[in-house]
């Protein structure tokens, strides 16, 4: 499944390695750190490096500067931590290039290791601007992408530098990813589960349109759900519907009756009288959620049925909340889901959670050690299991047939 490239292929002994990880870690009020766990994920592919005499120099971004540089998008405290991690001082780059990051990288010593400024503080980085890429190439001679969060991008750090430095290899933490990811959809130990939820359709349509001829069920929660129920003239009160993708919801209804998979729509929901932790709650079967009431989590019947479904799983993959896990009354149905996972690898099967909110949710949970992969990347993800190719995947050097 995997044909690219790893550092597991190359000799990186006195080679300069320009490593593209993904530092872009939460700060909280006090600008520190608050989910070091990104930097934690880079580690093997870092140490690698480093115990193999290889000279690493390490890129990222950090938040929106929108291509200046700004002192509270700098990558300082990440250097900080990453020393920490290490025990040893991380020196921090005063750019991502020019003639001193240059000079500094040029004096970098075997095991040595530097961490540029936020590539961001260029317009060139989203840009994927040549001279901005071919700058990055410059300052080594072996490219590694260990940043899976940002592969589903064609930013110059993630695919435009891998056009001019060669070869260009996946880290650990990529192949970890893509081996999980691929392995789960391609050669699937069954019975095959998707469960999909979020707040609207029209971010799980293509995955759910790939996955139909693939897995052997799909099941739905989230405010998403409601916007087949309107399409159908159900009763949904006053919760999330997108109206502009009624019509397609239509059509994915249509797809579930000729496809190979059962689809599972919610037969109950937890309803509010308003979106806050207080609010007054019922249970209402799907199709009669009374006006000025919203479903904000699936009913306990469906997180029931979705619960002993998963159990008995061989390989599931989950997108998406299926409800509003954030406020304790709304996070039953997702911590059934989260549960079931546990539970369901405990048994043998592979559980792959597709980063985003369901990352948050399994870390809320204190699951994290209880399911086989958690992603660190929700978009890139998501873009994988849609079926589309990753561009900072696809520029990496190909393994020898």
């Amino acid at each position: 499944m995997f044909n690219k490239m790893t550092l597991d292929d190359i000799d990186v002994r006195g080679k300069k390695v320009l490593m593209r990880v993904d530092f872009n870690v939460p700060l909280d009020d006090q600008m520190q750190i608050s989910d070091d766990s990104r930097i934690v994920a880079a580690l093997p592919s870092i140490r690698k490096v480093l115990d193999g005499g290889g000279r690493l120099i390490l890129c990222s971004h950090f938040g929106r500067p929108k291509g200046e540089p700004k002192q509270e998008f700098s990558l300082l405290p990440v250097a900080h931590r990453l020393g920490e991690l290490l025990d040893r001082p991380v020196s921090l780059a005063p750019d991502t290039i020019g003639p001193e990051v240059m000079l500094k990288t040029e004096l970098l010593k075997d095991g040595d290791l530097i961490l540029l400024e936020n590539t961001r503080f260029h317009k060139g980085e989203e840009k994927n601007d040549p001279d901005f890429a071919q700058a990055l190439a410059r300052l080594a001679d072996i490219y590694v992408n260990d940043a899976f969060g940002t592969a589903h991008r064609a930013h110059a750090s993630t695919e435009g530098v891998a056009r001019y430095l060669q070869p260009a290899v996946a880290g650990y933490l990529m192949a970890k990813e893509l081996d999980y990811l691929g392995n789960a959809v391609a050669n699937p130990k069954r019975p095959f589960y998707a469960v999909l939820g979020g707040a609207k359709i029209s971010g799980k349509i293509d995955v759910i349109r790939n996955l139909l001829d693939k897995v052997d069920g799909i099941l739905l929660g989230g405010a998403m759900t409601f916007t087949f129920d309107a399409f159908e003239g159900m009763l949904v009160g006053g919760s999330l519907v997108e109206e502009e993708r009624k019509e397609m919801a239509g059509e994915l209804l249509e797809a579930f009756k000729s496809s190979k998979a059962n689809v599972y729509l919610p037969s109950d929901y937890l309803v509010a009288d308003k979106f806050s932790a207080d609010a007054a709650t019922k249970v209402v079967k799907r199709g009669e959620v009374p006006e000025g009431w919203s479903g904000l989590d699936i009913g306990p019947e469906t997180a029931k049925q979705y619960a002993e479904l998963l159990e008995g799983a061989g390989t599931v993959v989950w997108n998406g909340p299926m409800g509003v896990f954030e406020m304790a009354p709304f996070s039953n149905g997702t911590r059934a889901v989260a549960d079931a996972l546990a539970r369901a690898t405990k048994s043998g099967a592979v559980t792959v959670i597709g980063g985003g909110d369901s990352a948050a949710a399994i870390k809320q949970f204190g699951l994290l050690e209880d399911v086989s992969h958690v992603s660190t990347g929700g978009g890139a993800s998501l873009e994988f299991l849609e079926g589309k190719e990753l561009p900072g995947l696809a520029i990496l050097t190909d393994r020898p047939a």
